[in-house]
């Protein structure tokens, strides 16, 4: 077939197609243009939700950003007044004693963690809220976040939380709290933190608790399941004691 004639079939191809594309659009004008409208529809919204969320996420990360800021501030104790008339002066962006720096970044962890209660951010800020009330003194509200931070996260943020949640029993004084937190930790989530480590700290929460047959069991366990453990020679003197 010579070339002139496979090009002319091929443009005749080419307009049939034309021609049944435009029949069929014709012949259904209205569920072609419903059809168009749903798709457009559809590609809007799932392109305005990829944009929410990365907005979203960066606005997360900035309100984080700004929180971390002031719970790491520098504490400064402020000068002393050249005369008793003079109120003492605060170097700007430092804070007189780790309670008052505190004091100011717990509002600004939770107003994160309210505003991303399952981003990444939000997890985060609700962790460091914990952190500032155990600092603080309010054990039982620190207990709560870091109960919640466990209950919307997983893996590495779960078990910082569990511990937390031990931190802050510990702190308040209660032990078979803090004791039920770390075994929680030890039978059942034992892939969500170094176990050695756990078993370490349960060992030190039994002995405080004056459990010293518990606090044997849990050093024991370290130095005969994890003997290149760096907490290994550790557990030994505490049985060695």
């Amino acid at each position: 077939m010579k070339r002139t004639e496979r090009h002319h079939l091929k443009e005749n191809e080419i307009a049939e197609w034309v021609m049944g594309l435009r029949e069929w659009f014709g012949a259904n004008r209205n569920a072609a243009t419903y059809g168009a409208l749903v798709i457009g529809a559809l590609a809007i919204a799932v392109s305005g939700t990829v944009a929410w969320r990365q907005w979203s996420a960066t606005r997360g990360s900035a309100m984080l950003a700004e929180a971390m800021a002031v719970a790491e501030a520098r504490i400064v104790p402020p000068a002393a007044p050249a005369s008793s008339a003079q109120a003492p002066s605060q170097e700007p962006g430092t804070y007189p004693s780790e309670r008052v720096r505190q004091e100011a970044a717990l509002p600004r962890f939770m107003a994160v963690a309210e505003a991303y209660p399952s981003g990444q951010a939000g997890i985060i800020a609700r962790y460091r809220a914990g952190a500032a009330l155990v600092a603080l003194g309010r054990s039982d509200e620190a207990i709560r976040r870091f109960q919640e931070v466990a209950e919307r996260s997983s893996g590495v943020y779960r078990a910082m939380a569990r511990l937390g949640v031990a931190d802050a029993c510990l702190a308040a004084g209660q032990y078979d709290r803090a004791i039920a937190a770390l075994q929680e930790i030890v039978t059942q989530h034992p892939e969500d933190a170094p176990l050695d480590g756990v078993l370490m700290e349960l060992g030190r929460v039994y002995r405080l608790a004056g459990k010293v047959e518990d606090a044997r069991k849990a050093f024991k366990r370290v130095a005969d399941e994890f003997p290149q453990s760096p907490y290994a020679a550790q557990a030994r003197r505490e049985l060695d004691s």
